[in-house]
């Protein structure tokens, strides 16, 4: 939208209960008392043994044993993906179910060669989780076992790079002030990133936490963002997300893993040639506003249909968008301020990409608002060229946009993205130099 998560909890007793004494109670029990308790031990017994026999049933262990064709399921939280290579993971790696992004502002006198220092320490962190080993001094090691597709990504502001005494891009650095921006500080900047994501929640707590604490000799806690989306298995590989409006979004990304995937996500020449650049913008959604619209109404907002996301002037998702289709009076299908129009650029006679991976969030309302939740998305964009791609998609929907009417922009920061790193390396090498 834009341009286009329980560990069974040790028993413990309630006052009362019978696992507690009671001061009250006397001394030594009545015969009467002991014959009761006789009884009431027998009936657990009794009830413990079914329990038991029932659980092993339930397991399929032991002599309860079912075929074999009800065996457990695979576990997913044994997946993992590689950290070391070309491209850094979590850019053109399928969205996992859980992310949290850190935002990082280094500290005052932190220079040049502790930016090297941390860069190292947290890269052979994320190396570490990802691949299901607890980093060198994790407290938890056992929650590091279940990676779960876990991902780190690495994103540079403006403020690293000039302590860092490197050439920065001319486009590193606050986007233009938009109209429908209502942006808030603490949502906005950051010296670092981190995008933590994988398919389990407390998988992504963990390393998140991990990174946290063996960075904050260095830097302190600019901002984090928790985002969700569908849980792993919800629905088939390849499926485009609905958001909180029910509608599938990003319909028009380009392909994972083609030829024209790589055109509009990585930078081709330069310090940052393997790498990209990313937006973040956290958007809130107005849902009870939105409740109040037509189906009608929200299908004109967005230039798709709510069933399956296909254009207005088609029948499904993946039909070619005619923009010069009208209906039988007259009136183009797909209207002039719908969000698809604009994103596409085709009044202005252009057809800007960029590759949108965003997250859900949903906080509690602030007290006393009336509202039943303060939700949106946490709205990220990958591209090659920040200023020939995103800038202009984003331009034309803050002009018109009647999906603008729902959304509003609160949060806003660019990190540049550098390449991936070989084994032995730390992220950013290339860029920074060691």
């Amino acid at each position: 939208m834009t341009p286009e998560p329980r560990a069974r909890q040790p028993h413990t007793h309630e006052a009362g209960s019978p696992g507690e004494l009671d001061p009250r109670a006397p001394s030594r029990p009545g015969r009467r008392g002991l014959l009761l308790a006789g009884t009431a031990g027998a009936g657990a017994l009794g009830v413990g043994a079914a329990a038991v026999g029932r659980e092993r049933a339930l397991r399929g262990s032991g002599p309860t044993s079912g075929p074999a064709d009800q065996a457990e399921a695979p576990l997913h939280g044994e997946a993992t993906l590689p950290f070391h290579g070309e491209h850094q993971a979590g850019v053109g790696t399928p969205a996992q179910a859980s992310s949290s992004y850190l935002a990082l502002d280094l500290r005052e006198e932190v220079d040049r060669a502790g930016i090297i220092r941390m860069l190292r320490l947290l890269t052979d962190d994320a190396a570490r989780l990802t691949q299901g080993r607890p980093a060198l001094a994790d407290t938890e090691p056992e929650l590091a076992t279940a990676p779960a597709r876990l991902t780190v990504t690495f994103g540079f502001g403006r403020g690293l790079l000039e302590r860092a005494q490197v050439e920065v891009p001319a486009w590193l650095g606050p986007l233009p002030a938009f109209e429908i921006d209502e942006l808030q500080e603490e949502l906005c900047g950051g010296d670092l990133l981190l995008q933590v994501a994988a398919d389990d929640p407390l998988t992504v707590s963990h390393a998140a936490r991990m990174l946290l604490k063996d960075s904050r000799a260095f830097t302190t806690v600019r901002w984090v963002q928790q985002g969700f989306r569908r849980a792993h298995g919800t629905e088939r590989p390849g499926v485009t997300q609905r958001n909180l409006f029910g509608q599938v979004d990003g319909s028009a990304n380009p392909q994972l893993d083609s030829s024209h995937f790589d055109t509009v996500v990585w930078i081709d020449e330069g310090p940052f040639a393997g790498g990209t650049s990313m937006v973040i913008r956290r958007i809130r959604m107005d849902l009870d506003g939105w409740d109040e619209a037509d189906p009608a109404a929200r299908e004109q907002s967005t230039g798709t249909k709510l069933s399956n996301g296909a254009p207005l002037s088609g029948q499904e998702e993946g039909d070619h968008a005619d923009f010069e289709a009208r209906s039988e009076h007259g009136f183009p299908l797909i209207p002039e301020f719908a969000h698809m129009r604009r994103a596409r650029g085709v009044d202005e006679g252009v057809h800007d990409e960029i590759f949108r991976r965003p997250y859900n969030y949903e906080d509690p309302p602030a007290p006393g608002s009336g509202a039943l939740s303060e939700s949106g998305q946490i709205f990220t964009s990958f591209q090659a060229d920040l200023e020939g791609q995103f800038i202009p998609i984003q331009q034309r929907l803050s002009d018109l946009d009647l999906l603008n009417m729902w959304t509003t922009p609160i949060g806003s920061a660019v990190f540049a993205i550098p390449p991936g790193c070989a084994e032995g390396e730390f992220v950013g090498q290339s860029v920074i130099g060691d």
